[in-house]
């Protein structure tokens, strides 16, 4: 018997738990979830259910969810596509960095797997997208940058900014504006005191430039260490 593919909430709902733990080891919340996708905390509960009896996440009453190796493979193929249409928007169509994000969520669904193939093939197969997520490769793998928050960094380190979260367009806007990029080089410089901005700069040589970040600003910038080439990655399958 056939089985009819995935809907277009549930592809959402695991690709949603998928990019919660992409970056950090915390599985999602039920509310979290919630906020995340702009639902009512009663939809999460129920839709959580039905990913559960078809064996995508696993989850106890008042625990967080975490995918189950079908709900990865499934996620996986999702942020795929999602990332690779994303990237052909910015490279091919001239869309801005912060325009992509609601036209990929509403595309991905759309098409096809072989469409998806051949608009990687066409784009060269690319590792990342244009806010330096990785896109994963076909048969599932990921090469994830050995990246930390620059929020999270002591003072002199250097390195290159390798992710910036695309969570909030207002400040990718506010980033292009500074013309502050992914690859540019970056050391931190301190911290203002009383739980101030973070001063860094960002520019190599005598072009670089000190910028006083805020919190938020600092904690969506990803730096790859200087010690390695940012083509270096790390393998998650």
């Amino acid at each position: 018997m056939k089985t009819s593919p995935p809907s277009s909430s549930i592809e959402d709902y695991v690709k949603v738990i998928y990019s919660f733990t992409e970056w950090q080891d915390k599985p999602i919340t039920s509310t979290q979830l919630a906020q995340r996708l702009g639902v009512a905390n009663s939809s999460v509960s129920e839709m959580v259910r039905k990913l559960k009896d078809q064996g995508l996440v696993d989850h106890q009453p008042y625990s967080a969810i975490t995918l189950t190796a079908d709900g990865v493979r499934l996620a996986l193929s999702m942020v795929r596509r999602h990332r690779l249409i994303e990237t052909f928007l910015v490279r091919e169509l001239g869309y801005r960095w912060d325009e992509v994000h609601d036209e990929a969520e509403l595309l991905e669904h759309a098409v096809s797997d072989t469409f998806i193939d051949r608009m990687a093939a066409k784009l060269g197969n690319p590792v990342r997208d244009p806010h330096g997520d990785p896109i994963p490769a076909a048969d599932g793998s990921v090469h994830m940058p050995a990246a930390h928050r620059m929020s999270e960094l002591d003072d002199g380190h250097t390195g290159l900014i390798t992710r910036i979260s695309d969570d909030n367009p207002e400040l990718l806007r506010y980033l292009s504006a500074e013309e502050i990029a992914l690859d540019d080089d970056v050391e931190v410089l301190g911290r203002k005191p009383f739980g101030g901005a973070l001063v860094v700069r960002i520019g190599s040589g005598g072009s670089g430039r000190e910028f006083d970040l805020a919190e938020e600003v600092a904690a969506a910038l990803w730096v790859h260490s200087a010690a390695a080439h940012p083509g270096c990655s790390l393998e998650h399958s």
